[in-house]
């Protein structure tokens, strides 16, 4: 799992190693994989310890933070766009021989805002829409050996004090945990009849009126 060492990637890590899966949780620290050399180099460790690949997840992410549209730079861009999207292609370009033996699955971590146009996240909308759309055409590219779907989550591991404010902007009434994530990645990992798909974790955030104003 790349961001496997951030808030919610420490949390999905832990709950799938409870559920007894054999997981390398990649941080930034482990690899640039917005580089192509680096992920390779990442995931031929991560199949070498392992033993091969059955999954991989891509969660890693950056550039999230509240900005004017207009104050946006272009390192601020390459940061968004590089580890979600270049990073999500270049990962799952090199597990592609090791899941293709063991007709494997990929997963997307998404975001709702890949759905949503929150004008104070410009590139991180963007980042996870793009992201989005590989779930969708590497699914077309890598079938039928190589299952890929997504999972967006919306207020999952929010930051401490914003728990009600966000919990408000759902149907259900409550944050996300990264167990809900790492529920929805283990149902992925056992329905063999599902690709191409993205799985909606947010508590209904997407049903509320006004929802897509994110700040």
């Amino acid at each position: 799992m790349t961001g496997g060492t951030g808030k919610l990637g420490a949390g999905v890590v832990a709950r799938l190693r409870a559920e007894g899966w054999q997981v390398i949780a990649a941080g930034s620290r482990d690899a640039d994989v917005s580089r192509s050399a680096a992920a390779r180099s990442l995931v031929k460790r991560a199949a070498d310890e392992l033993g091969g690949l059955d999954v991989v997840v891509n969660g890693a992410s950056a550039g999230f933070r509240p900005q004017r549209f207009e104050d946006v730079t272009e390192a601020d861009l390459d940061a968004a766009l590089g580890a979600t999207v270049k990073g999500s292609f270049f990962v799952t370009q090199a597990a592609t021989p090791y899941l293709r033996a063991t007709r494997g699955l990929v997963v997307m971590i998404e975001d709702v805002a890949a759905y949503q146009a929150w004008p104070s996240f410009a590139a991180h909308c963007a980042a996870k829409a793009a992201q989005a759309m590989l779930t969708r055409t590497l699914a077309r590219a890598l079938a039928p050996e190589v299952r890929v779907c997504g999972i967006a989550p919306g207020a999952v591991a929010v930051e401490t004090g914003q728990e009600e404010r966000r919990a408000a902007e759902t149907a259900l009434g409550r944050v996300g945990e990264p167990d809900d994530v790492a529920g929805a990645i283990v149902y992925l990992a056992g329905a063999d009849y599902v690709t191409g798909s993205t799985l909606v974790v947010d508590g209904g955030r997407l049903l509320q009126t006004g929802a897509g104003t994110h700040a």
